[in-house]
This record gives C-alpha cells, sequence and structure tokens, in this order.
C-alpha cells in the first residue's frame, strides 16, 4: 500500500522589509512521504520568500519536470522557476534556458552545489539566485510543525525571523553567486 501525503495548513504573517512586501498568507502545503523535513521547511520558506502574485506549488512527484515553486505565464511557460535541495546540473541548465528567472534554496551544502553548478555548462549561471539555510533553523521551526500552523515571519536584511506561538527562531538566508 502506497503512503499518502499529509496536509499541512498555513497562515502566516509575512514582513518582508527587503522587499517592502507585507501580508497575511494562507495556503495549504502536502508533504509526501519521501520528503525529509528540511526540505518541506525549505519549500514553505521558499514560497513565502518569493511571494508573488501567480506563486503555486507545482503538482509534486507526480509531475519530476517541475519546479517546487512556480510562477506561470499567459502563454503556458513560466516566469519564475524554484527548485528545492540540491537539484542537477542538467535540470537548472534546461530551466534556465526556458525561464527568464531561476532560484533554487537548499537546506544542504550550498557550496558543493555552487561548485557543480559552476564546473557544469549551466546557461546564464550568474544569474541564478542560489540561497541556503541553516539546517539547525530549519530542524527547530520544522519540530513546531502540526496540521494547522501560524507564524509570524519577518525578512530583514538577509535575517529571517519566525514566531510561532511563544517560541521563536532566527537563521540567515545566505546568497551564493555562482559567476566569476
Amino acid at each position: 500500500m502506497a503512503l499518502t501525503s499529509t496536509l499541512y495548513r498555513f497562515r502566516i504573517d509575512l514582513s518582508d522589509v527587503d522587499r517592502s512586501l507585507y501580508q497575511t498568507l494562507e495556503f495549504r502545503a502536502a508533504l509526501h512521504p519521501s520528503e525529509s523535513l528540511p526540505f518541506f521547511i525549505t519549500r514553505i520558506l521558499a514560497f513565502c520568500l518569493n511571494y508573488r502574485e501567480g506563486l503555486e506549488f507545482s503538482p509534486g512527484i507526480s509531475a519530476p519536470d517541475e519546479p517546487a515553486l512556480r510562477v506561470p505565464d499567459l502563454t503556458g511557460g513560466m516566469e519564475l522557476w524554484i527548485d528545492i535541495g540540491h537539484p542537477s546540473v542538467k535540470r537548472i541548465h534546461k530551466a534556465s534556458k526556458s525561464v527568464p528567472e531561476v532560484k533554487i534554496y537548499t537546506h544542504k551544502d550550498a557550496r558543493l552545489l555552487a561548485k557543480e553548478l559552476k564546473e557544469g555548462k549551466v546557461h546564464r549561471a550568474g544569474e541564478i539566485g542560489l540561497y541556503s539555510m541553516d539546517p539547525k533553523f530549519l530542524n527547530a521551526l520544522g519540530s513546531t510543525l502540526d496540521r494547522d500552523n501560524r507564524w509570524e515571519m519577518t525578512r530583514n536584511e538577509g535575517e529571517l525571523y519566525v514566531g510561532v506561538g511563544k517560541e521563536s527562531f532566527q537563521g540567515r538566508l545566505e546568497r551564493h553567486f555562482l559567476a566569476g
């Protein structure tokens, strides 16, 4: 018997000072049994950090050629492609050839991924956003996960602050550059 995904509800009061965006986000996200908790939390944070009109979660593991998050355009293509974890050089090369904006959020060793992407032949590598978050921060935040989640999240100068009930967590969003 196949394991099923677990659906989580989120209500996040977002204060993204870096982008001057202040909004309450309400959405649902499914955690597939094959997904690690740090991967899932990274995906949720990436959604918040890139929130804009049209941003959506992809169908998931049933659509392996799709990114974790995307913003479709009016022509059936995409404006934004966001991958989570440690995507292959080939995958990112293909995405950067067809989508104007490509970002990667990782909970793994970003230096290793950056090295692979620099050494590989990735189209427009210098324009790809590669971001990492500390696994300890992600695990601590993941330990509070409930089926119904209420967070207060602030980003200011690359620092992330997340309040969950009476607990608060702080982590850094590190940018890694692929050019030069």
